[in-house]
């Protein structure tokens, strides 16, 4: 009995993860693609990969999950270029974008 409850205590911390997860993508996705979309950059396959995840400390002291995602944009149309985009729990922590070619009109 005792260890049904230690299983169906895990799943639920599990999927509660994975949710709070997908939360957090979904956030991701929508602040690169008002970065990209502010930048006049083209967000390429609409999508972010998670790249890592750590524990580190916010502003106010607590311990949050920071998680990584890595994107794809493109300037031209012709090159691909990569992007990370860090986030503290819920918040956006930063946009990082590799240097890129513009054309100019």
């Amino acid at each position: 009995m005792l260890d049904d409850l230690i299983l169906i205590a895990l799943l639920l911390v599990g999927y509660l993860y994975w949710f709070n997860g997908q939360l957090v993508k979904e956030l991701a996705l929508k602040a690169v693609r008002a970065h990209c979309l502010n930048l006049d950059v083209q967000m390429l396959d609409e999508y972010v990969a998670l790249n890592g995840v750590r524990l580190k400390r916010d502003q106010a002291g607590k311990m949050r999950l920071q998680r990584t995602f890595v994107f794809e944009f493109s300037s031209t149309g012709n090159e691909r270029y990569n992007g990370i985009c860090t986030m503290l729990g819920r918040r956006v922590e930063s946009i990082q974008m590799e240097p890129y070619r513009f054309e100019e009109f």
